[in-house]
């Protein structure tokens, strides 16, 4: 068997699909190992402005998200749709040259603090974006069956961009691997024009597909049209719960992970190299889960496996943290949340908006993917910090986040069901949610 035909056997592609599916892992790819490159760093800014701090800094980052997503979602309204991520891109690509500058010049815990909000920011941003694009070249049925592979693009970015923040940290210091992140942020625009191209021959604009919006035109709608359509709708508002749930669990984790590596690791290089050993090992698992089990986990049993699943296993995790709060258990629970995050949540919350309008994509999405999520960090920040005052240890907060975690699990079942889906997608139209 040739290999092209293997490969697009071994990802669940149609032939005149395996060149998009490319385009989007390629994409996915520079995106993430840029990303991945700065995160470490991040987390040991994080720490150097004090552990008992980091609420402070998600609150920040929340504030930052409520003045940006009107910016960019005026922006969306006004620039063509195939160009709106060059423009989203090309401003990211300026920050990180401006922080590389920033970092040459000297380190101090302000500036530390600036880049951790920033690149809190940015990373959302990005990605949303990304999938945004995905979402509107991809049409629902390729999306069930790619997602999972193009999402497999991250988790390789992921595994390479700690790879080399390790191994290139010493030799370039923290300015050139921003600059590193930032020509890799610019690879993603050729891979972006190329599935522009595709999406009208082959994918949801082609003839034959249903009828949607003209990628040459701005998306409709003013600068707060997001927040409007989130408020109208049920289902949206249901995923918009489902994100703060999983924000809320990945926040419990992530606060007891600072700790205990603060603790642990107190020079800034070990803690940079713990970051990207943990960062290596959750993107190589959820590279072998989306290969190998997402996408047909997907077309098999549907999407309530993609959304339930991973909040069950979760909430055990919590419960294991309770009984054991030790450093080993707390990585054990961090990567099965890391992972089952990328390898089947995120593909599969993605999926909830392919059969939608570009509207909703764009702008409902955005403002549900950063300043929602964003939110859901802020609360979850100030929830641990205030059961860390109580002085009960883990135990309480690890038993609020099981709780936490099966509520979210209750919710991705109901979201992946068909008592779910908006009524537009149930009846087979393809316009905004109910």
């Amino acid at each position: 068997m040739p290999l092209t035909e293997r490969l697009t056997s071994t990802i669940n592609a149609r032939p005149d699909e395996l060149g998009a599916a490319l385009g989007g892992f390629a994409l996915f790819f520079c995106l993430f190992a840029g990303y991945f490159m700065l995160r470490p760093i991040r987390e040991a800014m994080g720490i150097l402005g004090g552990v008992e701090n980091l609420q402070w800094l998600f609150t920040a980052t929340f504030a930052a998200m409520l003045l940006a997503v009107p910016l960019f979602a005026w922006l969306n309204s006004t620039v063509p749709r195939r160009r709106y991520v060059d423009w989203v891109y090309g401003f990211f690509i300026l920050n990180l040259l401006l922080f590389a500058a920033l970092f040459q010049a000297g380190d101090s815990v302000w500036s530390g603090r600036a880049f951790y909000v920033w690149i809190s920011v940015y990373n959302l941003f990005v990605v949303s974006v990304a999938w945004s694009l995905m979402a509107d070249v991809f049409d629902a049925v390729q999306a069930r069956r790619l997602f999972a592979f193009i999402a497999a693009g991250a988790s390789c970015g992921g595994l390479a961009g700690p790879a080399l923040g390790a191994l290139l940290i010493e030799r370039l210091g923290q300015s050139g691997l921003t600059l590193l992140a930032a020509a890799l942020l610019a690879a993603t625009l050729p891979a972006k024009y190329r599935l522009m191209a595709w999406r009208e021959q082959g994918g949801a604009g082609r003839p034959g597909a249903p009828p949607s919006e003209n990628p040459r035109q701005p998306v409709s709608g003013n600068p707060f049209s997001g927040i409007g359509l989130v408020l109208r709708s049920p289902y949206l508002l249901a995923v918009g719960a489902f994100v703060i749930l999983l924000a809320t669990a990945s926040t419990f984790l992530y606060f007891e992970q600072a700790r205990l590596v603060a603790e642990r690791f107190p020079e800034r290089e070990a803690q940079i190299r713990v970051f990207s050993l943990l960062d290596f090992s959750v993107q190589a698992l959820s590279l072998a889960a989306q290969l190998f089990v997402a996408g047909r986990l997907a077309e098999r049993y549907g999407l309530r496996a993609m959304l339930a699943g991973v909040p069950a296993l979760v909430c055990l995790g919590f419960l294991a943290l309770a009984l054991a709060p030790t450093f080993a258990v707390l990585a054990a629970v961090m990567v099965v949340r890391r992972v089952g995050e990328y390898a089947f949540v995120r593909p599969g919350r993605e999926m909830l908006f392919a059969p939608l309008d570009a509207q909703t994509k764009y702008k409902a999405k955005n403002f549900i993917d950063t300043v929602i999520y964003r939110a859901g960090d802020a609360l979850s920040a100030w929830a641990k910090a205030l059961l860390d005052g109580l002085d009960a240890g883990v135990l309480l907060a690890a038993l609020a986040g099981a709780v936490c975690a099966a509520v979210w699990g209750g919710l991705g079942w109901y979201l992946g069901g068909p008592g779910g889906q908006p009524r537009n997608v149930r009846n087979g139209r393809k316009t905004g949610p109910a």
